[in-house]
């Protein structure tokens, strides 16, 4: 039983580590992507077309996939959502991938670190955690060259590419228990100081929709899976109880 338990601890330790390695973390909300709602990904599609493909590309997605899934014709795709072109300046087909002419080396250099490709964040990261991320940029001068940093990811080395949008922010401080009888500095929320051109509700909601897409392409068959695995609890449910009549039925003049 001992050893049992030390290889549960074991199984859940990075986890915690995980949890706990950056300490607190503020935003901390939690979201439920409705997949019923392709309005929301489709603005999410927009979205991270805009303003996200610049340096990450989603290279698991095709362009014309994207759109038969989301219920967007070829030409809305063509003139929505294709801004990228091949190596001869022709603009990039519907049928190709979502990738970037951006190339390692350029990333690397400009910003220290390859842009990682997006098609799988949502499942490496979790919805929550993007959408707080991408909630919590804050202006830290300390910080040469980007001048931001992230209540969620300390020390990030991206850029606050959507600070046109939400505006500029700085941190409001609390501080709450270490554990060890003392006490820790956190961030309990920010302040607006140069407003964007949305207003909060509108920011929040333009992260939930650029998430819910992220969600959809980290897995784009997750909904069908789900009905799926549904269809085949109830399914099992209704043989059970067919089995069980059947078998009483069968051992009722058995004595």
């Amino acid at each position: 039983m001992g050893k049992i338990l030390l290889v549960i601890a074991a199984l859940l330790l990075p986890n915690l580590a995980w949890s706990a390695g950056g300490g607190h973390t503020f935003p901390n909300d939690d979201i439920d992507i409705d997949w019923d709602d392709k309005a929301s990904m489709q603005r999410g599609a927009r979205t991270f077309v805009n303003y996200c493909m610049g340096c990450h590309s989603a290279a698991f997605s095709r362009y014309n996939r994207v759109g038969e899934d989301l219920g967007i014709a070829d030409e809305l795709v063509i003139e929505n959502l294709i801004f990228t072109t091949d190596d001869k300046g022709e603009r990039t087909k519907v049928g190709e991938l979502m990738t970037i002419a951006m190339t390692p080396e350029y990333g690397e250099t400009s910003f220290g670190i390859v842009p990682p490709d997006l098609s799988l964040i949502a499942r490496s990261r979790g919805v929550d955690w993007l959408y707080n991320y991408l909630r919590g940029f804050y202006i830290d001068e300390s910080r040469e060259g980007l001048g931001v940093n992230n209540g969620v990811f300390a020390n990030v080395g991206m850029p606050h590419v959507l600070a046109e949008l939400q505006g500029l922010q700085i941190p409001k401080y609390g501080t709450q228990s270490d554990g060890h009888g003392g006490e820790q500095e956190i961030i309990v929320g920010f302040d607006i100081i140069k407003p964007g051109s949305m207003s909060k509700s509108e920011y929040d909601q333009t992260i939930y929709d650029l998430v819910a897409f992220l969600d959809y392409v980290a897995e784009p068959y997750k909904q069908t899976r789900k009905n799926v695995g549904t269809g085949v609890l109830i399914f099992l449910f209704g043989f059970l109880i067919l089995a069980y009549l059947l078998k009483k039925e069968y051992w009722k003049d058995v004595h």
